[in-house]
């Protein structure tokens, strides 16, 4: 090969390989992705959320966990948020997430403003991310940058919902396994836990723990025994009102703090998979630290695992698409 050919041989590979870079820069996700684009995209989603916290707290928990259950089943693709269609069953409906879920018109009023300002820009998957973060900073929790540029996913359907979402009976193997399905850590699934307290659960998710726990024990002995009276207060055996919801933190319900971990150290935590969490040297050494009067240093980690979480096989560059309406596909 003469030296004129080498060189436009080398000038040809250049750019390939620059053409390379670039798709693959542009596929990922980074801070200020709206910035140039549909600039206050995220102080839009903040004050929305603002709004709907300050209205009724119990919506912050509510756009978390819709955050947390779109992010295990297919990634956070905003897939949880479209409808059911005579022909498919959605996410959103099924028994694991109808009629828990909720707070899906923050999101609705979120696009629509987004909408009016820029049409067909910023994704629902990205609206749920934004929410997600400041419904916590709402309540009193971290504030933390987001690499955004999620595009939308094309599918949704609840036979995918069961074998992602970790259910609350879940022990601490289980837990483990299911997150590290999903590229988290162990320590990463210890502190995203903390996100349990603010919400409420319905008597359905734990009174297996009060009433027929196994053949030989009907009370979960890692319950303390006065929370445990006073849950079979509030859910009665045999009969409990399937309207009836207790709150996951009864000291601090509406501020995010790491109280939750002293309430798993003392038997209050409400779940088989909150007390699973002291069921190991390493992991109760953990929920203990967690739950320092500073705050430190669930306060600094937390942040990281719900950015990691957030990332989770996400679609990017020209994969999916931006929804027009967040329920719906486009045509």
């Amino acid at each position: 090969m003469d030296q004129k050919n080498a060189a436009l041989l080398f000038v040809i590979r250049f750019l390939v390989c620059l053409i390379f870079v670039s798709s693959v820069v542009q596929a990922q996700l980074r801070p200020a992705f709206y910035l140039g684009s549909c600039f206050g995209a995220e102080s839009i989603v903040r004050e929305t959320v603002q709004n709907a916290v300050e209205s009724n707290p119990e919506t912050a928990a509510g756009l978390i966990r819709m955050h947390f259950h779109d992010c295990f089943v297919n990634g956070c693709d905003g897939s949880v948020l479209i409808d059911s269609t005579t022909g498919n069953q959605a996410e959103k409906d099924s028994f694991v997430n109808n009629p828990s879920l909720h707070g899906f018109e923050v999101i609705d009023a979120a696009k629509q403003a987004l909408e009016t300002k820029c049409p067909g820009i910023v994704s629902c998957a990205d609206i749920l991310a934004f929410a997600a973060r400041d419904s916590v900073a709402a309540l009193g929790g971290p504030r933390w940058p987001i690499r955004s540029g999620r595009r939308d996913g094309l599918v949704s359907r609840s036979s995918d919902v069961l074998s992602n979402i970790p259910a609350p009976t879940f022990n601490l193997q289980q837990l483990t396994q299911n997150f590290n399905n999903k590229g988290l850590s162990q320590e990463d699934m210890i502190t995203l836990s903390g996100a349990h307290t603010i919400g409420v659960s319905h008597c359905s998710s734990f009174t297996n723990r009060l009433y027929n726990f196994n053949s030989t024990t009907q009370q979960d002995p890692l319950l303390d025994n006065d929370f445990a009276n006073k849950l079979k207060a509030q859910c009665p055996n045999g009969n409990p009102n399937p309207n009836t919801v207790v709150e996951m933190d009864s000291l601090t319900p509406f501020l995010f703090d790491n109280s939750y971990y002293s309430d798993v150290r003392f038997g209050r935590g409400l779940f088989t998979s909150d007390e699973a969490l002291i069921t190991d040297p390493n992991t109760k050494q953990q929920v203990q630290a967690n739950s320092a009067f500073t705050q430190f240093p669930w306060r600094f980690k937390f942040p990281l695992a719900m950015i990691r979480m957030s990332e989770i096989g996400v679609l990017t560059g020209q994969q999916g698409e931006i929804r027009k309406n967040c329920h719906v596909i486009n045509s």
